[in-house]
């Protein structure tokens, strides 16, 4: 029989920390992979915020590949036959230590194993877990194939879909409307075309977000981060939003759509496609949290249902390393007092709770309804794509005035309306 300190299903960010941080400490790690190398099945947008973490690796940052320090915010409002696009540059997303970075999950996962390996743990690539190992009501370690490898704890880091947190009994079958599906694609630009295309400068990266009629009213939008020498390129779409609309379009018609648009289309002229890839994306919020712990089992990154959509940021990866790394510390303590119960890991999530992570779900507790709403996804972008389209058109004869111009748009009717909207975006 195959025994470990610790064996941790998933090599994805979270994952990785776990890894990293219980290795480094001596603990005997087992690192299960089901893709051929950290990283080869992992999708992201390709943003990771380093603030929240930078404390808790300290020692990484310095060397990780990263592609582009993010300089450019922007998001647009798309009508179906113009746009909106606000943009934001400040003095302070261009100084170091920066903000945040666009990454390519292949190439950054692939060097976050080589670190855990480094401190000692063993990775197994292509490694698929079909269950866990239960004695006495407490998970004891895992089923891969016939072989059967055994653990004081094992931290579940499985993915949205965690076969791990389900066989184990911590979750149940997910909701449609917890869930979106995400399509991305990495399209490969030469970086001078990159540099002139966004205004950027040497490593300078742009970030910008989508919402409107690229996704026909449904919850959902599309994001676009710079990397040295490609673009990711992508759209959401909740699947609950899929199955219930009026007119039946599968996920990457939208994702075409979104491509074909002229304000998209120029961005990536002459680019071409390296990478294509889908991932199921958990999007209900603090309502829909797996629990984290049990009976010698812990829940981290997207398993666990860590992944924040605030509309104007949309935020997983640290969380997953934060995830790992308190994961990590739990089970270091729990190995002091010799003791992997279930009422010992629950500390875990008294970790997360004090840090910025369950703080920000709690804060933004009902984003997921209030990023729902069709008004915000449909309505918003038409009205005010209208507003902007009669301020700039010049007629062949005499030009109204701005005010009234507005104003035509601005009834009594739509100001109430308006009104209610604004106090269900005040709840975020």
């Amino acid at each position: 029989m195959e025994k470990f300190d610790v064996i941790v299903v998933g090599a994805g960010l979270a994952g990785l920390a776990a890894a990293y941080t219980m290795s480094r400490e001596g603990l005997e790690v087992v690192l299960l992979e089901r893709g051929e190398y950290a990283g080869s099945k992992n999708v992201t947008g390709g943003r990771l915020y380093v603030n929240p973490v930078r404390h808790l690796f300290p020692d990484l940052w310095d060397q990780a590949p990263f592609e582009r320090f993010i300089t450019h915010e922007g998001f647009s409002m798309m009508a179906a036959d113009r746009s909106i696009t606000v943009g934001y540059y400040g003095n302070e997303l261009n100084r170091a230590p920066y903000q945040s970075y666009s990454v390519l999950r292949s190439r950054f996962d692939r060097w976050l194993a080589e670190q855990a390996e480094a401190q000692g743990a063993m990775l197994l690539s292509s490694a698929k877990v079909d269950d866990v190992i239960i004695e006495n009501g407490k998970i004891t370690g895992v089923l891969t194939g016939d072989d059967g490898l055994h653990a004081d704890v094992v931290i579940a880091c499985d993915g949205v879909l965690s076969l791990i947190a389900e066989k184990a009994g911590l979750r149940n079958a997910g909701m449609p409307r917890d869930y979106a599906v995400g399509i991305k694609e990495v399209i490969e630009l030469d970086p001078d075309l990159i540099n002139a295309r966004f205004n950027l400068e040497g490593d300078e990266g742009a970030a910008r977000l989508f919402f409107g009629d690229i996704t026909k009213g449904r919850f959902g939008g599309g994001f676009l981060y710079t990397n040295r020498e490609s673009i990711s390129l992508g759209i959401v779409v909740g699947i609950k939003a899929l199955m219930e609309g009026e007119a039946f379009l599968e996920a990457p018609a939208f994702f075409d759509g979104f491509k074909e648009r002229p304000e998209i289309a120029a961005l990536i002229k002459d680019g071409t496609t390296v990478e294509y890839s889908a991932h199921v994306i958990p999007e209900g919020g603090y309502r829909s949290l797996t629990p984290l712990s049990g009976n010698g089992i812990l829940v981290a990154g997207d398993a666990a249902g860590l992944a924040l959509n605030l509309g104007v940021t949309v935020r997983g990866m640290e969380y997953a390393l934060a995830s790992g790394y308190y994961a990590a510390q739990t089970v270091l303590q729990a190995k002091d007092a010799g003791d992997y119960g279930a009422e010992k890991l629950a500390v875990y999530k008294t970790m997360l709770e004090n840090s910025f992570v369950l703080e920000d779900f709690r804060n933004f507790r009902e984003t997921p309804a209030v990023l729902d709403e069709r008004r915000i996804v449909s309505h918003y972008p038409e009205l005010f794509g209208k507003i902007m389209k009669d301020l700039y058109e010049i007629p062949g004869g005499p030009k109204n005035r701005l005010y009234p111009t507005i104003r035509r748009y601005l009834t009594i009717g739509e100001m109430l309306s308006m009104f209610k909207d604004f106090r269900k975006v005040m709840k975020i």
